[in-house]
Formats: structure tokens, C-alpha cells, sequence
């Protein structure tokens, strides 16, 4: 059993939680994924890690409430316990084997989206540790949406802002902004590496395709099991089919074929709807189940 130590809401139905988990926070590096379950008999969900601390033995997951599961974990509160906290799974940022010197005279933009922004905290956070001061765009579609950007900013070269409704920062998408600092401010980049919505990290992908600059991606919102064995996963890269969750969850961004990638994530959706339906008549005391497939 995994003890939540910590509860924090950090936007409409956007929860950080630590999660007590001494095994997995010594472990743990950037990049990486752990599945839970809140019960015997609940669904595995897969959170990329968000923070750790290997001393204190916590691990930090920060989950969107959007269908009957995460609803569920959302709702939990500090001292309630998880069933199952299996991790680390995944491959590690590539970024972490490569020589700190060499790291350190690389220019690197990191473009996190909406809940993206979690993963993006510990890989900005571990470079900055050893040295390697990287910028930051932060995007959301307005200003109370937007998470994590104070720790973030202890840990960036730089933090940008970019709200579709220009109620902070920049007005206009992330892809927008990276322009206007390679266009207008003289920025320059060696790699950028992109985590939040599909489609957005699809036109990160075509506009840094434009100037040439390595992009990684992250798909971890792809993951289902987290072992490979349910294919819910699989994704075309540079043609070949791959698993994210055991070959990712990160992949060369220019190679990934995005449009497919949202298909397969738009497969659940409806099975979603209907178990949060089941869950609400249930709650309101109604166990009857037709109607929940309209």
C-alpha cells in the first residue's frame, strides 16, 4: 500500500499528490513513468513522474480529473492509500547519458502544454542541478490554468508564458512564441523537447522542422498497461511500429506519426464517458444501466 503524504490543487481538476513510494524515489530519473492502481480491482494508470525526492522517499504525480478513474484518484485524500505504485517504467530523457560538458554548451527549449508541464518540471529541474540552464515555454489556453509555473521558474534559464487569450504572457500558441524568441529575440536552439497535447506537439514538430532543430516528443498520454502487452500504445516512427511505453515514452518528434497517434487516442474516449455515466447514476443511487451506451 502507497500512502498519499500530500494533496495540492493546482488548477480546476488538476491535482499534484506525493505519493510515499521509497523504493521507486531512489530509483526514479526524468523522463520516467510509474502505473498505479487505487484498488484491487481498479484500471492501471500510467502518470509520468513529476518530482521525487530519493531521501524522503516520495514521488510526486500530478493527475487531470477527465474520465471515471482519474475522477476517482482525484478524489482521494492525504492518508488514504494506493493499492499498487509500480516504477519506474519507461526510458529515461536521452539527455541524461550524454556528457554534462558537452550538455552544458547545448541551447535547449523545452515547450510543455497544459498538464505537460509536469513532466517537463523534473528533466528542466535535473539539468539544472548539474548545470545546464534550459529555457522554457509554458502554454494554456488562459492564466488559471496554468501549473507549476513558480517551481519552474526556480529551475529555467528562462520561462516563457504563452495563453491563447493573452490573459498572461504571450498571446498565441507555443509554436507562435518559439518563433517570435528564434525570430525576434535572437534565440537559438540545438534541441527542443515538447510534452503536452498530441496536436500540440504535432506543430511543434513541423514548425522546428522548419529550422532544423532536433525535437523530442513525449507520448506518454498514449499509454494504457504500461507493459506493451495491450497494444493500446503502438505508434508509427520513422515507419516502424513501436510501443511507447516500452520503447518511450520519448521518440524523435520529426519521425512520429501524430495524426495516427490521435486516432488511437480518440478509441477510449467513448468507454470513458460511459463509465463516468455508470458512476454518477451509481452515486445517485441508480444502479440501472440502459441508456449509458447513448
Amino acid at each position: 500500500m502507497y500512502k498519499i503524504l500530500k494533496k495540492e490543487l493546482l488548477a480546476p481538476n488538476i491535482y499534484l499528490m506525493n505519493i510515499e513510494a521509497p523504493r521507486v524515489a531512489r530509483s526514479a530519473k526524468p523522463g520516467q513513468f510509474v502505473i498505479i492502481r487505487i484498488g484491487d480491482k481498479g484500471e492501471r494508470i500510467p502518470l509520468t513522474i513529476s518530482d521525487y525526492n530519493a531521501e524522503e522517499g516520495w514521488v510526486t504525480i500530478v493527475t487531470q480529473a477527465v474520465g471515471y478513474s482519474t475522477g476517482k484518484l482525484c478524489s482521494m485524500e492525504v492518508g488514504d492509500y494506493l493499492a499498487d505504485f509500480a516504477g519506474p517504467l519507461g526510458h529515461p530523457s536521452e539527455f541524461i547519458n550524454e556528457d554534462i560538458e558537452k550538455l552544458k554548451q547545448k541551447k535547449i527549449l523545452f515547450i510543455a502544454g497544459g498538464v505537460g508541464t509536469a513532466p517537463v518540471y523534473p528533466q528542466v529541474k535535473w539539468l539544472h542541478e548539474h548545470g545546464v540552464d534550459a529555457d522554457v515555454i509554458i502554454g494554456a489556453k488562459s492564466k488559471n490554468i496554468i501549473i507549476l509555473a513558480d517551481k519552474m521558474r526556480q529551475v529555467a534559464g528562462n520561462l516563457y508564458i504563452a495563453t491563447d487569450d493573452g490573459s498572461e504572457g504571450f498571446k498565441g500558441m507555443v509554436t507562435n512564441c518559439m518563433r517570435d524568441l528564434i525570430d525576434n529575440q535572437g534565440k537559438h536552439y540545438d534541441e527542443v523537447i515538447a510534452i503536452g497535447p498530441m496536436i500540440m506537439m504535432k506543430f511543434v514538430a513541423l514548425t522546428t522542422k522548419e529550422y532544423g532543430i532536433k525535437t523530442i516528443a513525449s507520448l506518454n498520454t498514449l499509454m494504457v498497461d504500461g507493459t506493451g502487452m495491450c497494444g493500446a500504445c503502438r505508434v508509427s516512427v520513422g515507419g516502424k511500429t513501436r510501443f511507447t511505453c516500452v520503447d518511450g515514452p520519448e521518440f524523435d518528434a520529426h519521425e512520429v506519426d501524430f495524426d495516427e497517434a490521435m486516432r488511437r487516442q480518440g478509441m477510449y474516449r467513448d468507454i470513458e464517458s460511459r463509465k463516468a455515466k455508470m458512476a454518477q447514476k451509481k452515486a445517485e443511487g441508480h444502479v440501472c444501466k440502459i441508456g449509458l451506451d447513448k
